[in-house]
């Protein structure tokens, strides 16, 4: 049965707990907090908390179509349905993601993804773009203090927008008339810096983001209980919500240990146009 978001969330209250470190490292299912975080993630589609490596190897191969690699987005992407970003932070802080501009959604022709993960789901039909999710775990002290868990349409401004600094950033490099300029999918390369013409210097994007959690400080401040052990929010447009089955939709309403909010939140390309979304949140 294919995995969703929603029932991710509900698997989250029966796991029950923050301490990835005891749990995942020292039970050897991760090599670091990162990882552990990951795992985590992974095992919350999955309901795989108690399983074995092996064990959780075999739900992880039914639920998800990629596990991706450090390199390249997305994560994770869930066999038939959405990709996923998985982020860890120390604090609040701004999240790096690298050459990878934040995405609303990811597509099969981005020339930022893997062969592999354009042909992931060729046995189904293949794919041509995918929602994204974005997990940022806040750690403090080796304990999950908060989740905030965010679509990328309710985050991330259009492509066009990054794709419009990047081209103007290029452009004005292609203009030194004293060096050779070299494209490349980043944003390209100069060559023959210095005066032996042995040197090249890569020019490359790395972008940053806020942290999620402050983007919706307007939404999130009065829901956020700093004494309890972990806060954990899902935000996503209400159209996105109300396409999942009734019975996933269903789970999470008569689920006690969640509540859910009609909110209003800006859109990323217009921040005085305000989209109808929904809150759903859990903490212990």
């Amino acid at each position: 049965m294919k995995s969703n978001i929603l029932k991710a969330m509900n698997n989250i209250t029966l796991y029950g707990s923050n301490e990835l470190l005891k749990f995942y490292v020292q039970n050897n299912r991760a090599n670091n907090m990162g990882d552990a975080l990951e795992v985590f993630v992974k095992d919350v589609f999955c309901d795989s908390f108690n399983f074995n490596d092996e064990e959780a190897m075999e739900k992880y191969n039914d639920a998800f179509s990629y596990l991706g690699n450090a390199n390249n987005p997305p994560d994770i992407i869930i066999r038939g349905g959405d990709a996923i970003e998985v982020k860890k932070i120390e604090g609040f802080k701004s999240i790096a993601l690298n050459s990878s501009h934040p995405k609303r959604k990811i597509y099969n022709d981005s020339p930022m993804i893997t062969k592999k993960c354009k042909h992931c789901e060729d046995d189904i039909g293949g794919w041509s773009e995918k929602d994204i999710i974005y997990f940022i775990g806040n750690v403090q002290k080796n304990k999950l203090k908060c989740l905030t868990i965010v679509y990328g349409d309710c985050y991330a401004a259009s492509d066009g927008v990054y794709f419009e600094i990047k081209n103007k950033i290029k452009n004005n490099i292609e203009k030194l008339n004293d060096y050779s300029f070299v494209p490349t999918n980043e944003i390209g390369k100069l060559k023959k810096v210095d005066p032996l013409g042995i040197t090249d210097l890569r020019i490359r994007e790395m972008w940053h983001i806020e942290n999620p959690r402050k983007v919706f400080d307007y939404v999130l401040d009065k829901f956020y209980d700093k004494n309890k052990e972990m806060n954990v929010f899902l935000i996503m447009k209400s159209a996105k919500y109300n396409s999942f089955d009734k019975e996933d939709r269903e789970l999470i309403e008569n689920n006690p240990f969640l509540t859910i909010e009609d909110i209003k939140i800006k859109n990323p390309d217009n921040p005085t146009d305000l989209m109808d979304a929904k809150l759903i949140y859990y903490y212990f």
